[in-house]
């Protein structure tokens, strides 16, 4: 079939990859003119789709990198993995309603649409269906179809991804699931139907709500222990013995991506208006998870002084800038708060992360470095924020001053563990 996938990010471009190497027309469409153009010279900025397996779709012809939206006509299938970030507080949907309405002129009868950008339930319904509606002039479920199936990446995982990781799907009628079943059980290995969009929808925002409280649990018990004077890491490697009844989540400097800072929120959002109610564990979770970049500077702040040393003046080496370990995903960093509160108190911040190649909103005019001996030396202090296999954690533990353990990956005397 000929499809187009709509953003060519994290999401994506895994799934266009995937659809060409099955045999589908792909056209990526991205409005971003540098992503787009590397894409045409095979060149992947997402560590899970290597450079090998983007050139292969390229010169087989089944995958287009485009940014004109004239590409876009004639498509059996569409797929929609834009961002759905937060403004304020509130959902901003104007990357989806742009990219309906971009579809929704080349809409044609019997051809399916589906959403995966991750959004408060009901979107799919009442956004993305009445703009593909006016744009085309045709009547969904009659004329054609629409779907939401979420999105389930998570950049980096060596185990689990798009292929096998189940798919959940849904559909507006019974012959728009049919369609959008289809379309999936051609590019991955398992999929999921449940009954309506909204409770796909649903679905994945209870997924990282999930995730969401359980680390903002364990960052404030990890906190609590350091004033305790007690281990936590031991604790949890204790409480992981147990069978039964515990699922193991470690403290952390916060959470990013798109998933953990973001899609909880939509969903306290929409809880809101809906009902004139509080999402009380995810409005706490947010409170914690959000406050861990502070409780790091102030960590650092307090081995710096028992070294008679202020933050004021002093290098500091950052180690990650991404959100998480061997990916150069730095959507909603925690690094880049610890970053700015850094240079805010007036300190030299230096950065070394080997995953990330794009430029990082927030965090503008970096000293990027590589982490060797001689950099690690001149810092007055170094600390771990995302753990990569890059990293050489032996050298780090012995030449840094002074080292705080964000991730529990570093030994030694000079080394101060959250």
């Amino acid at each position: 079939m000929r499809v187009v996938i709509a953003g060519q990010g994290y999401v994506g471009l895994p799934l266009a990859v995937r659809a060409a190497e099955v045999g589908h027309e792909v056209v990526g469409f991205d409005v971003d003119t540098v992503r787009v153009g590397r894409l045409v010279e095979g060149e992947s900025y997402v560590e899970d789709i290597p450079a090998e397996r983007l050139r292969a779709v390229l010169s087989g012809g089944n995958y287009k990198p485009s940014i004109d939206p004239a590409d876009c006509a004639g498509f059996d299938i569409a797929v929609i993995t834009v961002p759905t970030p937060l403004r304020d507080g509130a959902p901003d949907l104007s990357y989806v309603e742009a990219c309906s309405e971009m579809l929704g002129g080349h809409l044609r009868p019997g051809a399916l649409v589906v959403l995966e950008s991750t959004t408060y339930p009901g979107t799919t319904e009442e956004v993305v269906l009445p703009i593909l509606e006016k744009e085309s002039g045709l009547t969904a479920g009659a004329d054609f179809h629409l779907g939401f199936s979420p999105e389930r990446i998570d950049p980096g995982n060596p185990t689990w991804g798009l292929v096998n990781t189940p798919k959940v799907v849904s559909g507006l009628d019974e012959e728009s699931l049919k369609r959008v079943k289809a379309f999936y059980d051609s590019v991955v290995e398992t999929t999921v139907t449940v009954t309506s969009m909204r409770e796909a929808e649903l679905a994945k925002l209870i997924e990282n709500t999930f995730r969401h409280v359980n680390i903002a649990l364990v960052n404030e018990i990890a906190m609590i222990s350091h004033d305790l004077g007690i281990d936590v890491w031991q604790a949890i490697d204790a409480a992981s013995t147990k069978p039964f009844g515990f699922m193991r989540f470690t403290p952390g400097p916060g959470v990013g991506g798109h998933c953990l800072p973001i899609d909880p929120s939509y969903l306290s959002w929409r809880v809101q208006r809906a009902l004139g109610q509080s999402f009380r564990f995810v409005d706490l979770a947010n409170d914690i998870n959000n406050h861990m970049p502070d409780y790091v500077v102030r960590r650092l702040m307090e081995a710096l002084n028992r070294r008679q040393r202020s933050v004021s003046g002093s290098r500091i080496l950052l180690l990650g800038l991404a959100y998480k370990k061997n990916t150069g995903d730095a959507r909603e960093s925690p690094a880049v708060r610890v970053v700015q509160l850094l240079r805010q108190m007036g300190a030299e911040v230096r950065v070394a992360d080997p995953h990330v190649v794009e430029a990082v909103h927030g965090a503008d005019d970096l000293t990027m470095v590589t982490a060797d001996a001689e950099e690690v030396r001149s810092a007055d202090a170094v600390v771990l924020l995302a753990d990569h296999d890059e990293f050489d954690y032996d050298m780090i533990g012995r030449e840094a001053a002074c080292l705080l353990d964000t991730r529990r990956r570093l030994s030694g005397d000079t080394v101060e563990v959250i």
